[in-house]
């Protein structure tokens, strides 16, 4: 079949590079445009434009796709099936109604938990032992179309956003691959999503990295590791930023007020949460790299009573 790959981040290159191993040809690629990144804030172009760039695949990167410009160059493209994975974008019925096999999408998730934009972080951030790839058949909703094939897979207890992120998306090119085989042999049969048991998943924002320690310390653990490697987990203690990448539960409690550091050793730094106490592992404060606790606690003055909080103490 003649496919056209819609996707833009790191998450998304492993779909790509499936579809251009498999037996179909990958006519086209759609991308976002190029960002601003790093501190020099120079341009620079999304993972999958460098696959693009590579293979010598024709590239657009539209603005926005609702122009009758980027129609024409999607339909140039003569598209038996278009497959998406993590554009950034929804599709209007233009584009969804163009290919006669359709929209396939990849989502990092089993749908219909976890609907949006950030399914592997929130999966952590919420304590789940497991998540999983759904593909399916695109609609006009976020993400609600109908089911085509779904695999499942563990979190660790170690798991990061970040260190999971690219075992679902190896799993999703490998999911891609064998859903389009199955269209094409009518081997499979789209069902319809559960709406009443649909989470959602929004975008994460900066400010959702705020450490609240009035939650417990399981759920802050999670928090962190669901939050890393963006948009980071922190707190402050009085104006100075301590990001933690790091942290383990206790289950010990404590009557102090939630915030307060109630131990202080060469190895370790405890916190008092809203139930049992978080020992931070990893931190990094403002033009610092990672540290342990204990390379932290060897260059920073910290104090049992401290309490740390979510602004200017």
């Amino acid at each position: 079949m003649r496919i056209v790959f819609m996707g833009t981040p790191e998450f998304a290159v492993p779909s790509l590079e499936a579809l251009l191993k498999s037996e179909d040809q990958v006519v086209g690629i759609v991308t976002q445009p190029d960002r601003p990144k790093g501190r020099g804030h120079a341009l620079a172009p999304p993972p999958v434009k460098v696959i693009a760039q590579r293979t010598g695949v024709p590239l657009l990167q539209p603005l926005k796709i609702k122009t009758p410009d980027f129609l024409d160059a999607l339909a140039a493209w003569n598209p038996d099936l278009i497959a998406v994975t993590a554009f950034g974008r929804i599709l209007h019925a233009p584009i969804l109604n163009l290919p006669p096999k359709g929209c396939v999408n990849v989502h990092g998730s089993l749908l219909p938990k976890y609907r949006g934009a950030a399914p592997v972080q929130w999966a952590v951030i919420n304590g789940e032992t497991e998540t999983g790839i759904t593909t399916m058949l695109m609609d006009e909703g976020m993400d609600t179309g109908p089911v085509l094939l779904q695999e499942r897979i563990s979190i660790m207890p170690e798991d990061t956003a970040g260190t999971l992120a690219p075992r679902l998306a190896e799993l999703g090119g490998r999911l891609l691959v064998e859903t389009i085989r199955q269209l094409k042999a009518v081997t499979l049969t789209p069902r319809a999503q559960d709406n009443s048991q649909a989470t959602m998943a929004p975008l994460l924002k900066k400010e959702d990295g705020v450490i609240n320690w009035s939650l417990s310390a399981q759920s802050i653990a999670n928090r962190v590791r669901g939050l890393s490697p963006w948009p980071g987990a922190y707190t402050f203690l009085g104006r100075d930023r301590w990001n933690i990448w790091s942290a383990v539960a206790k289950p010990v409690r404590r009557d102090e007020q939630p915030g307060t550091i109630i131990a202080v050793t060469k190895h370790s730094l405890q916190v008092v949460t809203g139930d049992g106490l978080l020992e931070l592992v990893e931190i990094q404060t403002a033009n610092s790299k990672r540290m342990t606790a204990a390379q932290f606690l060897a260059g920073h003055r910290v104090g049992v009573g401290a309490r740390l909080g979510p602004g200017v103490c």
